[in-house]
């Protein structure tokens, strides 16, 4: 059975699209940094160890993976600060910086290293968030963030274009305002009901709707 692999997979909506994923009988491929107890307690690979924004590691993933095919690929992994006009100094920059290296670089350099792993049918998803929708933004600020996200859409719309001579569908995801440790705890939805959603987006993905922008409800997303 093809494996589904999961970056960020040691807490949060990762940790849940791991769990509930496992539960229906996937085969799960857990990415991450550092792995957590709530992960190991899943029956399924974890390989630690990787940092998405170091090219080292992300040669060493390709290596550790040789021969697993791949049917869908979950670029989850991200991280948020919150930068506000007016208070961009050194500090802030290196923030934003993070940012578009794992929200915006890692995605794509993942999807690059493993192409090798995925086959005609394969899936790629990548967890963005509608704060890089330039038409859906009302409210200003969180500029990193907003960025990294824009960039990344822009990056999955290409891959959807590149890939889908090979057969291999893109998604762009947005999970909702979750309540998890990157947002403090804040938000509307609890990770469990965002994981159920997006696994939902994914199984309806098919070449035919490849480098669509989808809330994790279903409803289609403005760029």
């Amino acid at each position: 059975m093809a494996a589904t692999l999961i970056t960020g997979s040691n807490r949060g909506i990762g940790l849940e699209l791991a769990r509930q994923l496992v539960d229906r009988g996937d085969n799960v491929v857990a990415v991450c940094r550092q792995s957590s107890a709530a992960l190991e307690k899943l029956p399924l690979r974890i390989e630690s160890g990787i940092d998405l924004t170091n090219p080292g590691n992300l040669a060493d993933l390709k290596q550790r993976l040789s021969g697993v095919k791949l049917g869908v690929l979950v670029n989850n992994a991200g991280v948020l600060s919150r930068q506000t006009l007016g208070e961009i100094d050194d500090s802030a920059l290196e923030a934003m910086r993070l940012q578009y290296m794992t929200n915006s670089l890692a995605p794509l350099l993942v999807t690059q290293a493993l192409l090798d792993n995925l086959d005609h049918g394969s899936k790629v998803a990548i967890v963005t968030s509608r704060m890089g929708s330039l038409a859906d933004n009302t409210s200003g600020g969180s500029y990193g963030y907003r960025m990294s996200k824009a960039a990344v859409n822009m990056a999955g719309v290409s891959l959807a274009q590149d890939l889908k001579e090979r057969g291999i569908a893109v998604v762009l995801l947005h999970p909702g305002w979750v309540r998890t440790e990157m947002t403090g705890g804040t938000g509307m939805v609890d990770a469990n009901e965002a994981a159920r959603s997006l696994i939902e987006r994914i199984d309806a993905l098919t070449l035919e709707n490849t480098g669509a922008f989808w809330h994790a409800n279903g409803e289609a997303l403005p760029w």
